[in-house]
C-alpha cells in the first residue's frame, strides 16, 4: 500500500471515529478515559498537535469543535453529566497522575 492510500484510509477511519463519538452522546468522556485511556478531548488535542506539527493554524476551540461537531461549551451544556463518585474513583485508579 502506498503512503497516499494509507493516509486516505487513516483519514476515513478518523472521520468514522469522530462521527461515532458525535452520535454516542450518551457515552461520557470520563467513561471513555476509564475504559480506553482517551476521550474526545484527547482526540481533539491530538488533532491540534498534528496541525501544530504541520504549521497549520488551529486553536484548541477549533480542534474541539472539529471533534464534538459544535462548540465544546455547547456540548458540555447539552450532554455532559456530573461524574459519579464511582467514575471519579475509577479515573483516579486508572490515571493516578492526572488529578
Amino acid at each position: 500500500m502506498d503512503d497516499s492510500t494509507r493516509t486516505e484510509l487513516e483519514a476515513a477511519a478518523f472521520r468514522r471515529l469522530v462521527a461515532h463519538l458525535r452520535e454516542r452522546t450518551d457515552v461520557q468522556n470520563i467513561d471513555l478515559m476509564n475504559l480506553a485511556g482517551f476521550c474526545r478531548n484527547c482526540l481533539s488535542n491530538w488533532l491540534k498537535d498534528a496541525a501544530d506539527a504541520q504549521g497549520v493554524a488551529m486553536s484548541r476551540d477549533e480542534s474541539r469543535e472539529a471533534v464534538y461537531g459544535m462548540p465544546y461549551e455547547t456540548w458540555k451544556a447539552k450532554y455532559q453529566g456530573t461524574a459519579t463518585p464511582d467514575q471519579v474513583e475509577a479515573f483516579k485508579k486508572s490515571h493516578p497522575h492526572s488529578h
